[in-house]
């Protein structure tokens, strides 16, 4: 069907990431982005897409059910990529509240909004319900955490959050599956591994490191480093959850994983090391970032400091996204060491971008 989308949370990283991917594959989709702007939503990283014919912005909240409604009637929207979640897990832990409101409230928003224009209403008028999807994007971490040896999350793995952020994203998910075992709303659900990429908020490791060292700031690891997350680069991410929309089975839900386990330590020394060659190869990014000379010249990995561990930290992540793969033909085209080049090379090419957040 040609879709009319409504991305929630479209302002934040993936959700903007997903909107350029969409844009550039399906010119003739309309897409609606409805973002509250929070601290990591940032108008500027929809400029790409800005003035494509099919594309609007609506600033507002997913807990205004009224508002939501009125977007699905008056856009005559058929699907929902709900990317909109409070996701940063140390704010989570000094403030939970935030991670309730938005992540269970704001879905149980979404989902009677979606119920009752694409479902009840018809219904009420003697009419079939509307062709629609409601495609959740959730997380790896809802369920908990692995040891060393453990086999990776399945699309069976009991959850067992560990921290308020991942609770909050376990309670939405099972909302989602309620809507549609209770209604019949035709939902999908993505649970995927730590992204990383352009336009990533700089509070998180990857970027955090490379605006560091930019910066001659200390490069802070949580206790010995020694963490384990399965690494995704976010256009990948999104060809995943296209994937979901094309072929996905009603009522399922499918792991978007990169088969890219690092230990968080391992992941900033690489950063350091990248970034040492490229102030050696390119003179001129010495010039654009005369503060990063010394740790540079210095050796970048002189500023890593080791910081008290984070309360309940999980010690390892890991996908198993065989059934995505046999299911929907889903596998991450970008190699890790493809994509970290990328990621870095967009960082230094976009300094005005990341500097309005950190200062």
């Amino acid at each position: 069907m040609n879709r009319k989308l409504l991305v929630t949370g479209g302002a934040g990283f993936i959700g903007a990431n997903f909107v350029h991917y969409w844009i550039k594959q399906h010119p003739s989709d309309d897409v609606i982005v409805l973002d509250a702007l929070t601290y990591a939503g940032n108008l500027a990283n929809l400029d790409p897409v800005k003035d494509h014919a099919g594309f609007e912005f609506v600033h507002g909240d997913i807990c205004d059910t009224t508002l939501i409604e009125t977007l699905l009637r008056d856009k005559q929207v058929n699907t929902i990529v709900h990317f909109a979640a409070e996701s940063h897990v140390d704010r989570s832990i000094t403030g939970p509240d935030a991670f309730i409101e938005t992540n269970i409230l704001g879905t149980y928003s979404l989902l009677k909004a979606a119920r009752k224009v694409w479902i009840t209403e018809p219904k009420a008028a003697a009419k079939a319900p509307l062709a629609h999807r409601f495609h959740h994007v959730s997380t790896d971490e809802v369920y908990g955490t692995l040891g060393a040896n453990d086999p990776a999350f399945h699309e069976n793995t009991p959850y067992a959050p560990n921290s308020p952020y991942s609770a909050s994203k376990a309670a939405s998910d099972h909302l989602v599956r309620a809507y549609h075992h209770t209604y019949g709303l035709e939902v999908t659900t993505s649970n995927c591994s730590n992204n990383y990429g352009p336009y990533h908020f700089p509070e998180k490791l990857i970027p955090l490191i490379i605006t560091n060292i930019l910066a001659n700031k200390a490069l802070p690891v949580y206790g010995d480093g020694c963490q384990i997350r399965d690494w995704l680069y976010v256009e990948d991410h999104a060809r995943g959850i296209e994937l979901v929309l094309e072929k996905g089975c009603i009522g399922e839900n499918y792991n978007i994983g990169g088969h890219n386990e690092w230990k968080n330590i391992d992941i900033v020394k690489l950063v350091c090391e990248r970034m040492n060659q490229l102030f050696k190869q390119d003179p001129s990014f010495a010039i654009k970032y005369p503060t990063a000379l010394e740790a540079i010249d210095g050796n970048a990995e002189n500023l890593i400091t080791y910081v008290q561990d984070r309360a309940g930290h999980d010690r390892r992540y890991a996908i198993d996204a065989r059934k995505s793969n046999k299911e929907l033909g889903y596998s991450p085209v970008e190699s890790f060491e493809s994509g970290i080049t990328k990621t870095i090379n967009w960082y230094l090419e976009n300094s005005t971008w990341w500097k309005s957040l950190t200062i």
